[in-house]
């Protein structure tokens, strides 16, 4: 998968395989989780978001999917 690199200070990159809808994210401060399930626009919301990185996750996707630590 590949991963786009976020000017945040809580998450490091993101990836989107938009034919599994399986979100990855790289926190800076360790952890990369996968989330499942997450719809596109989630993906497109999270990168393009006018919110802090963090606060988008917080809001819209942290204990709203499905996920493991990888």
């Amino acid at each position: 998968m590949d991963m786009i690199r976020l000017k945040s200070n809580d998450l490091q990159s993101v990836g989107y395989d938009e034919s599994l809808q399986i979100m990855e994210i790289q926190f800076h401060r360790g952890g990369l989780y996968r989330y499942f399930d997450v719809p596109k626009k989630i993906y497109d919301g999270l990168v393009k978001s006018v919110l802090s990185h963090g606060q988008y996750h917080t809001r819209y996707i942290k204990n709203r999917y499905r996920h493991e630590k990888i």
